[in-house]
């Protein structure tokens, strides 16, 4: 099976396209380089070009016209500078995408497996939440992924596409063979924070947001590891058919399903396993949130298993151990300038 992954460059991104191939299937990756990382795409079909770059995409599907699905990862994802960038966010995410999207129809490329987001849901009662959970977007970011989802129903309604958004929680770690991980110099990430500190990068460990309604102060948040999520992915375009015939009621052409492991951790207790992991205390410091920051939310997985056949199997300590392995030898797999 052959796969475009929009986005393939980037940290997700290019774990699915690792995951494709260690299950017998072939990625095309398509990516501007503007955040992603060349070094991913060694050995891959590989074009460097805008998602709305429609003479791109028609070249693509020329030269690989066995192409099955489509997985769109590429985006601007960092909260607080969408607060400060809104024009940048909803033009790369929102009026890129609808040109994707479009073209992918025309191509009679049908089938669409979109990187959507937990952060648009709304705070409820307990933190858990399912797919028909409120949203509430609080961010820029959160607004073009709801916005996105919208887009992809809409199209799915009227014209031949189906597609399945896969409400990600918060990744983890990295590829567990190290063949890629974060790749961003400063990350904004929580264990990417908790990474750089622990490796003197960071003096100290800011817990932005201590007064939350949560059990300690502290957000909430589903911490999955990027290789379980990236089998998810694999399960979705392995089952794109039968996802839509497990659909209850029949007939429909748009899905969605949470990917999250269904635990919720508090920073601090995340703080708590990144030192039992690592063996040593880190300098914490508690600070007030930023810009965009929501009390969190985890999922609730049941669809998930259903739909997919799929649940997190790797624990949170292995996340924790795979991100600073990844950070010790990021330096010599990525050349940075």
């Amino acid at each position: 099976m052959k796969v475009l992954i929009t986005g393939g460059a980037g940290y997700i991104g290019s774990t699915i396209a690792s995951a494709l191939e260690d299950a017998g299937h072939t990625p095309v990756i398509l990516d501007s380089l503007v955040t992603g990382r060349e070094e991913f795409t060694r050995g891959r079909a590989f074009y460097r070009a805008d998602i709305a770059d429609r003479a791109v995409l028609e070249q693509i599907f020329r030269e690989h016209p066995d192409i099955y699905a489509v997985i769109h990862c590429a985006a601007l994802i960092v909260v607080p500078e969408s607060v400060a960038h809104p024009y940048e966010y909803y033009r790369e995410n929102v009026s890129k995408s609808l040109e994707l999207f479009r073209t992918l129809n025309d191509l009679g490329a049908k089938r669409v497996v979109f990187s959507s987001s937990a952060s648009i849901y709304d705070l409820v009662p307990g933190y858990m939440v399912t797919e028909t959970s409120p949203l509430k977007p609080g961010s820029p970011y959160a607004r073009t992924k709801y916005m996105m989802e919208m887009v992809l129903q809409d199209l799915c309604s009227a014209s031949g596409l189906r597609g399945i958004a896969l409400r990600y929680f918060n990744p983890i770690g990295a590829d567990p063979k190290m063949r890629s991980g974060i790749h961003v110099k400063n990350p904004s990430h929580v264990l990417g924070k908790l990474v750089d500190t622990a490796l003197g990068k960071n003096p100290v460990f800011e817990i932005t947001g201590i007064d939350w309604p949560t059990r300690d102060g502290t957000g909430i948040r589903d911490y999955i590891h990027v290789w379980d999520l990236a089998q998810a992915h694999i399960k979705a375009v392995e089952q794109f058919d039968q996802v839509f015939e497990r659909l209850d009621p029949p007939g429909q052409r748009y899905a969605v399903i949470n990917l999250g492991t269904g635990r919720g951790v508090t920073v601090r207790e995340l703080v708590a396993a990144f030192e039992r992991v690592y063996g040593q205390k880190i300098n914490q410091l508690d600070s007030p949130p930023r810009p965009g920051d929501v009390a969190g939310a985890y999922a609730n997985a049941d669809t998930a298993r259903r739909l997919l056949g799929w649940e997190a199997q790797l624990p949170i300590d292995q996340g924790i151990a795979d991100a600073l392995r990844w950070a010790e030898l990021r330096e010599t797999i990525l050349h940075y300038a």
